[in-house]
């Protein structure tokens, strides 16, 4: 059976179709929010990031992974040290594979969550002693997460744009907008989103979102890919943009699903395409919100003003991307 659609939903619901006690995951690229979920299930779990061995790992991924590893007592979290970049899901029992699943899907939220994106098929019966081979030599290969060594590699430039820092790795992302030569905070859009409350507007007044500027799009296309046009199974529906789902981890650990939304046409290199305009959380818009009011030390459901955010001592968030669909958003005060 092929599937392409609702990944993360088979994986975690995998374990109740057969008699098994371990889950055994091989991904070329992880993310720490479905890891982090693994402790919910009731068997033990394996992890490997297999493209460290090629591409190392971020910093901000990494502690996330590391801290993981270290909170739970059902998850073993290995870094390869040979480069692999395949996407392997294998359900043991007693040491015996019983069930897998092989295909596309990184272990990710942007990878099991976007639909049509990519695909994960059952093998058959006689994979199961190679797979488990291949296992055991990646695993040969593979060091724990927390023995890793990691480096940076930070090079900034500057941008011909003066709130904007440009890096390639690292993209400044200012929280407020630039009218007549005036630096401002929006009354009711941005980080101040839910104030449109206050107005009638059926939103929560936490709500929030981070603006992705037209020249953001321009400067930093691989941070910010054009958005995958998801196709419709009824006859004569039109097709949509698809919000890809996002993992965001903050400097200071804390970990949320974000969400790639919205929709503005942007020609990069000659080609005319759809690209997202603004970052929110998902489910609740107001996790965002209420997260950033917390550490600027305002109260909830007031607005937030470009003196505040002065106060606070940094007027924007520094994005990076740290694997497929994974940011690291640091909004810390130097």
């Amino acid at each position: 059976m092929l599937f392409c659609k609702n990944l993360d939903k088979i994986i975690f619901s995998r374990n109740q179709l057969f008699n098994c006690d371990e889950l055994v995951i091989i991904s070329g690229y992880v993310g720490p929010h479905p890891v982090h979920q693994l402790d919910e299930l009731p068997i033990k779990s394996t992890v490997v990031y297999g493209m460290y061995g090629c591409d190392g790992i971020r910093q901000g991924l990494h502690s996330a992974l590391v801290a993981e590893y270290t909170n739970s007592d059902k998850t073993d979290i290995f870094y390869s040290t040979i480069p692999v970049h395949s996407k392997l899901y294998i359900w043991k029992n007693k040491g015996e594979v019983v069930h897998a699943l092989v295909g596309s899907a990184n272990f990710s939220t942007n990878g099991l969550t976007t639909p049509y994106k990519e695909i994960l098929a059952e093998t058959t019966f006689d994979t199961f002693e190679p797979l488990d081979q291949y296992v055991k030599m990646i695993l040969d290969k593979a060091i724990p997460c927390d023995k890793a060594i990691v480096s940076e590699n930070k090079k900034r430039k500057s941008m011909p744009v003066d709130y904007v820092v440009y890096d390639k790795d690292v993209c400044s992302m200012p929280l407020f907008v630039i009218e007549n030569e005036k630096c401002f905070v929006p009354e009711k859009s941005g980080i101040n989103w839910g104030m449109a409350k206050k107005g009638g507007s059926h939103v929560n007044i936490n709500d929030a979102y981070i603006r992705i500027g037209t020249k953001l799009l321009e400067y930093y296309p691989q941070l910010f890919p054009p958005k995958q046009e998801c196709p419709v199974e009824e006859v004569g529906k039109k097709g949509h943009r698809h919000n890809d789902n996002i993992e965001i981890i903050w400097d200071d650990g804390t970990s949320m699903v974000g969400l790639l939304e919205g929709s503005v046409t942007k020609e990069i290199n000659g080609k005319k395409e759809k690209y997202p305009k603004q970052i929110s959380t998902t489910p609740s818009k107001a996790e965002l919100g209420r997260y950033i009011r917390k550490r600027m030390g305002i109260k909830e459901g007031e607005a937030i003003s470009y003196a505040d955010l002065e106060a606070y001592g940094r007027t924007s968030i520094d994005v990076s991307l740290q694997g497929e669909g994974v940011y690291y958003f640091d909004f810390s005060v130097k």
